[in-house]
């Protein structure tokens, strides 16, 4: 029965603290593109070969 006192409040906290964290993801912007991400996928880019950062190493022979 003693465990019951410390797992009740234990799992309000839980449950407070996920509520508390989905609230935040809302304000902050999370779920507002919901479709971008799936329609990105579909959009083709161009065959560019992506840019060498760094120069071929010379060869010592």
């Amino acid at each position: 029965m003693n465990i019951l006192l410390f797992m009740i409040p234990l799992a309000l906290c839980l449950g407070l603290l996920g509520l508390a964290a989905f609230i935040w993801s809302l304000k902050s912007g999370q779920y507002d593109d919901l479709d971008g991400a799936a329609q990105r996928i579909l959009i083709e880019e161009p065959d560019n070969p992506p840019e060498e950062k760094y120069p071929p190493h010379p060869k010592n022979d």
